[in-house]
């Protein structure tokens, strides 16, 4: 496509002599710029896919992807309906779920929690909690008194294994003396450690049997979590769940439903950023002009000469394109690079930073998450690249095309 006297005469020119080091300057600074947009482009579109992936493996992996709760008290006749949902295609798993919200208190400290009742079984097939357990087994979760909690809820609270935790139920027991509170003594069986503080700090799981007597909902459940194969593609199975209970007093609800203003706003942010940050492409692709530009300037006399010597119009343009479009292509390929690089290591350049620093850059009481998601998308970061190429290619065109329009008569009498 292009010669090799063309690559030549055109990365000649960018090797600027001693009198032309103004435009050696500026084409540096052309393929900064680009270099550090598409490596600033590629890093935020990584940072923002993790955080969506993260956050979406440990909503889900909690709370279940898809949920039948009662419009009454309780669901009586659940293990009939758990086994009927578990035949449909699709669906990974189902199990019955008693959830009640409680005060817990322990050596003189209260915070409020989110009970949750379950099956040891169930539990241990949850692997955001079976994988992630810190300190003690799933093992003692058959006692009728066991208790497992998140890390962060035991250290605000002081406990430790074999401690003792204190529910106190929201609806007390009617006495001679008015209502009282309910409570029931729990002992620490297992810590996990999901690494979202929102789960960390208020999850208390417990069997469903003592749940469904602290809750005081005899052999019924409050609902009955199911997952899928695919979450991304809820409503499918949510319309094949709903034809199985229709008719029944209970309604369905989806992770998409519980996080809709979360994950909208996720969205939203993320795309925004790419706009913003491609403009910085776009500013780097304008001093590509610049640098183009003067460098035909000063390059007037030699393009009259070369074309004396036989050189068409074509060959001067696909010179200064070349010239142009290397800049660009070397700026994206190091962009790309040093983006990729940063995003697959952030973490522990976060960790190295705040220990020079001796600031937390990144608190998991603000950002939900104990560490700094990352997850890289080849097909963003080819898309990043094609931006940025595509808009130093047609930066490169103008002066291209100012260089073999120049009349090398006219270039030369005015030397």
């Amino acid at each position: 496509m292009f010669s090799t006297f063309e690559r030549f005469v055109a990365f000649r020119y960018l090797r600027a002599r001693r009198q032309e080091g103004f435009i050696s300057v500026t084409a540096w600074f052309s393929f900064l710029g680009i270099a550090l947009g598409v490596a600033a482009l590629i890093i935020v579109m990584s940072v923002m896919n993790g955080f969506r992936h993260e956050l979406l493996n440990r909503i889900i992996g909690m709370n279940g992807h898809l949920a039948i709760y009662s419009n009454t008290t309780s669901l009586p006749d659940y293990e009939l309906l758990t086994e009927e949902v578990k035949k449909l295609p699709g669906i990974t798993g189902a199990n019955p779920i008693v959830e009640g919200q409680a005060m817990a208190t322990a050596h003189d400290n209260a915070t409020g929690v989110l009970v949750h009742g379950m099956k040891l079984s169930d539990l241990e097939a949850r692997k955001t909690i079976s994988d992630n357990l810190v300190l003690g087994r799933l093992s003692l979760f058959e006692r009728p008194n066991a208790a497992i909690i998140g890390k962060r809820l035991a250290e605000k609270l002081g406990l430790i294994l074999g401690d003792k935790i204190t529910l106190i139920s929201p609806e007390g027991n009617s006495t001679a003396f008015g209502t009282m509170p309910r409570t029931r003594a729990f002992e620490i069986a297992a810590i996990f450690d999901a690494g979202m503080i929102q789960y960390d700090s208020t999850f208390v799981f417990i069997p469903l049997d003592s749940a469904q007597k602290f809750f005081r909902l005899g052999d019924g459940v409050t609902g009955i979590e199911i997952f899928t194969e695919n979450p991304e593609k809820i409503e499918r199975f949510k319309d094949e769940i709903y034809a199985l209970v229709h008719g029944k007093n209970v309604r369905l609800f989806d992770w998409q439903q519980a996080n809709k203003e979360f994950f909208s706003t996720i969205k939203v942010e993320r795309n925004v950023m790419f706009i913003i940050l491609t403009l910085i492409i776009l500013v780097a692709s304008f001093n590509v002009i610049s640098t183009l530009i003067m460098l035909v300037k000063d390059k007037g006399r030699d393009i009259a000469i070369l074309r004396t010597m036989g050189a068409t119009q074509g060959m001067m343009m696909r010179v200064f394109f070349i010239a142009g479009s290397s800049i660009g292509a070397l700026g994206a390929f190091c962009g790309a690079t040093f983006g990729l690089l940063f995003s697959w290591n952030i973490d522990s350049i976060r960790k190295a930073i705040e220990s020079l620093s001796g600031t937390e850059l990144f608190r998991a009481e603000i950002y939900f998450l104990s560490k700094l998601p990352a997850r890289v998308d080849l097909n963003e970061v080819l898309l990043v690249v094609f931006i940025a190429l595509l808009l130093t290619f047609l930066a490169s065109l103008y002066p291209a095309w100012r260089a073999s329009r120049l009349d090398p008569v006219e270039a030369l009498r005015y030397e």
